[in-house]
C-alpha cells in the first residue's frame, strides 16, 4: 500500500497579533537586499553565519570580499547607460 504524505499544518488563523512577527526585507536593484536583524544565513556548504544588527546588508553580486555581507564592492560594478 503507498503511503500518503503528511496533511502541511492549517495556515495561521485570527488576527496578526496571533502569528509571529515578519521580517522586512526590502530589495534594492542597485545593491544588496536588506533584511531586519538579527539574521542567520545558510551558506552552500551548510555553515551558518549570523548578523544581530538591527538591518543587515544580503550581497547579491558576489563581489564582497566578506560574504555573505554587502562591503559596497558592487558600487565599483560599471553600469551600462540607460539613455
Amino acid at each position: 500500500m503507498p503511503s500518503v504524505p503528511p496533511t502541511p499544518p492549517d495556515p495561521p488563523t485570527g488576527p496578526p497579533a496571533d502569528r509571529a512577527p515578519a521580517r522586512r526585507v526590502i530589495v534594492d536593484p542597485q545593491g544588496p537586499v536588506l533584511v531586519e536583524g538579527p539574521v542567520e544565513v545558510v551558506m552552500e556548504d551548510g555553515t551558518t553565519v549570523r548578523s544581530d544588527r538591527v538591518v543587515v546588508a544580503v550581497c547579491t553580486c558576489r563581489r564582497s570580499g566578506r560574504y555573505p555581507w554587502c562591503d559596497t564592492s558592487h558600487r565599483r560594478r560599471a553600469r551600462p547607460d540607460k539613455g
